[in-house]
């Protein structure tokens, strides 16, 4: 049996001109493609012209790749600028960044409390990983906000940086930190009611701001 081409070798011919191996490339990576895509855009129809641009512009951008480095992680990068142009046209945001569109007035996006805390063994981070868990996931990841969704991609999917995060959405360093201990803690309460162990649920303490709230 013949064996498979690397990805690196599909590449290699695809520079010559074999549009085979091209083909073969987005074969083995379309689904993944999609599957980044429709977590960022939400949205069948724009994940699919996600994934089909990010394929075009590998296609018309082969020449530039290196092969010493990660074909996929460099296919995903491309796929993560379409789609954050998917959600910037969605919102009208061509000329303005991100932050300015999205960043809530000062004082709402104080990190919440969760309702629901049990002890269990891996983070949202480490789950993502594991195929038994990916639907419960995808559901869990819908129900963010597209600004906190979008930064856990990125930086704990993708395995971007924190200041790679911060330069692809136009955010500063401390604001993709906030939002994405946001997105933990949301994740990790969505999840919790799937993997947590209600005997060692602990019970929510109330603070100190919002027992002076309620005397209001």
């Amino acid at each position: 049996m013949k064996p498979e081409l690397t990805d690196i070798e599909l590449v290699c011919r695809a520079k010559a001109g074999e549009l085979d191996a091209f083909e073969a490339l987005v074969g083995r990576h379309e689904r993944q493609i999609y599957t980044l895509a429709l977590r960022i855009v939400q949205n069948t129809h724009d994940a699919e012209d996600v994934t089909q641009q990010a394929f075009l512009s590998a296609l018309e951008s082969l020449a530039d790749f290196r092969e010493q480095a990660s074909f996929a992680t460099w296919l995903y990068r491309i796929a993560t600028h379409a789609a954050l142009k998917t959600i910037r046209k969605r919102k009208g945001l061509d000329t303005i960044s991100l932050e300015e569109a999205t960043e809530p007035r000062e004082g709402t996006d104080e990190i919440p409390h969760p309702e629901f805390i049990a002890d269990w063994r891996q983070s949202p981070e480490e789950l993502v990983h594991r195929n038994e868990t990916q639907r419960l996931l995808d559901e869990a990841l819908a129900q963010l906000d597209e600004k906190h969704r979008v930064v856990f991609l990125l930086r704990d999917v993708e395995g971007l940086s924190v200041r790679e995060t911060a330069e692809e959405l136009g955010l500063s360093e401390g604001n993709v930190k906030v939002r994405l201990l946001r997105a933990r803690l949301q994740l990790r309460e969505q999840l919790t009611r799937y993997f947590g162990d209600e005997s060692r649920r602990l019970p929510r303490v109330h603070h100190h701001h919002e027992r002076a709230g309620r005397a209001l």
